[in-house]
Formats: C-alpha cells, structure tokens, sequence
C-alpha cells in the first residue's frame, strides 16, 4: 500500500472529524457500515490505492472522530460527508459505501448529484420499507450463530456494546465459517467504543423514509451511474435492494455468489474488478 496521510476534516459546526488519504489516481471516498462505527476499509484502501486516490472516515462520533453529542441525522452525516469531499478538493469523485454507507452514500448522491462522478452501493439493504429485509435477516443471524450452540449463548447473554459480542455477531457475516470468527476479529481491530444512541437514531430515521414514495421519485430521477455490489450469500436477503434496482436510470449489479455482507473479503478479485469499473 502506498503512504497513508492523516488528518482532521473540521465540520461545518465545528465537530472534527478523522479522515485519512492514500493511493493516487480517480478520486474514490469510502463511507463505512454502522451507524455508530467507524472506518473498517484497509483492505478495500489497500487493494484500490493503485488506481485510485482513497479517502476514508471515521463518521460523526464515532470511532477516531470527535466524541460529540449529534446530531444524529441523515441530513447531518450527508454535511459532513460534504466536508470531507471539500477538505480534500475533490470536485466530482467516485462515492462508495458500505451497508448503513450504502444508505448515506444514496442520500448524498440524491442531495447532490453533480459533486459525484458515480455511487457504488455495495450489500445495501435498498428503498423498500423494513419489512423487506429485516425479519429475514434477523432469522438467517440467528441461524448462522446457533451453528455453534455455544456461540449463539454467549451472544444472547453478552451486554449489546461489548467487543466480544460484536466480534460473535458479525462472524454470522461470512460464508466461510471456519475462517468467521478470524475475520470477525480484524474487523474489530482497532476497536473503538460502538456509538448506540447513534445507531438507534439513524435507524429509526431510515425506518421512516424507507419506502417512501418520496425517496422511489427521487432515485427514479438520479442522473447518475450507479454500481450495486452484492454478496450472494449475505444474510439480509439481496432481493431487498431489487426496490432501487428497479428505481435508478442508470444502474449496474454485480452478484458475487460466494461472498456474504463484506464481499471484498470472500472474493477480493471479483470486488476488485466490479468497483474498477467505476473507477477507470
């Protein structure tokens, strides 16, 4: 990997924020999964930076960034966002997120279009209501967890923040379950404190626009070219993102079949060469 610059993007009311750029070339900024962690994207910076100039962040309160009390709203981390695309002069890159990134990355696509030269949403959980996904979801992490008996227990009676029960959890993301709990590990390493109000925030703002007929009219209208990433094994059930699928004019899917909710992990190839695409 090539040199990793550090820094401090300062928000526009004053909130700092850790960022951090790599690689050269097309511009590409990383939004990271949550809400209410932080940037995990080293191997994705690490297997792009030949190609591309990769900026990552840690999100509001989360993480390396400042400690702060919110506010915790789509409208805000879209700002900040905005804040990092600017500290860094970058006129129209390439935005990419992750999971709950994927959301935050579509909401800034749909507030400002032309700041982006593409979106690439990688294991969304797309525009449909809750209901689409979350129930069956919920089943498959059970199902996966109670693979090891053990596993499943110590998850359930494990406080919700701690490092441990995170590390249990996300082990259910991987196809590769000998390996699940290895990688579960790098994930939390470094570990930082989960921001929960945060999370429950932002989730309860994304259960009332999803679905909207709001939010359908603008994706119908996004001018943009988009490029939808999914594991075909993720536990959210991938027919959940056929709702913005079928709502963007200009739109591309890539289906890694082996590969669960971090597809550069199982199939760091075939990831490479989807996102490439919209990195020329």
């Amino acid at each position: 990997m090539t040199r990793t610059e550090t820094t401090t993007v300062t928000a526009d009311d004053g909130v700092r924020l850790w960022a951090s750029r790599s690689g050269r070339g097309t511009p590409l900024v990383l939004c990271h999964g949550g809400p209410g962690l932080w940037d995990m994207f080293d191997d994705v910076a690490g297997m792009l930076d030949s190609r591309a100039t990769v900026v990552r962040w840690d999100q509001r309160g989360g993480g390396r960034s400042e400690p702060c009390a919110g506010p915790w709203t789509i409208d805000r981390f879209v700002a900040d966002l905005d804040a990092v695309r600017r500290h860094f002069a970058l006129e129209r890159p390439v935005l990419l997120g992750h999971s709950w990134g994927a959301s935050l990355a579509l909401h800034y696509a749909l507030a400002h279009p032309d700041r982006l030269a593409a979106l690439g949403y990688v294991s969304g959980t797309g525009i449909g209501p809750d209901t689409d996904w979350h129930p069956d979801y919920r089943e498959n992490l059970l199902a996966r967890l109670g693979e090891n008996p053990q596993h499943l227990a110590r998850w359930r009676e494990l406080p919700g923040e701690s490092r441990e029960r995170a590390v249990l959890q996300w082990s259910a993301e991987f196809v590769d379950r000998d390996r699940a709990v290895e990688h579960a590990e790098r994930m939390a390493d470094p570990w930082f404190a989960i921001n929960s109000p945060c999370n429950k925030a932002l989730n309860a703002e994304a259960k009332q626009t999803a679905g909207s007929p709001a939010l359908y009219a603008a994706c119908q209208d996004l001018d943009l070219p988009v490029l939808i990433v999914d594991g075909g094994r993720d536990i959210r059930p991938r027919s959940a993102v056929d709702s913005l699928e079928r709502a963007l004019p200009r739109v591309r899917r890539v289906t890694l079949p082996d590969a669960g909710h971090l597809p550069w992990v199982e199939d760091a190839v075939g990831f490479r060469d989807a996102v490439m695409t919209a990195t020329p």
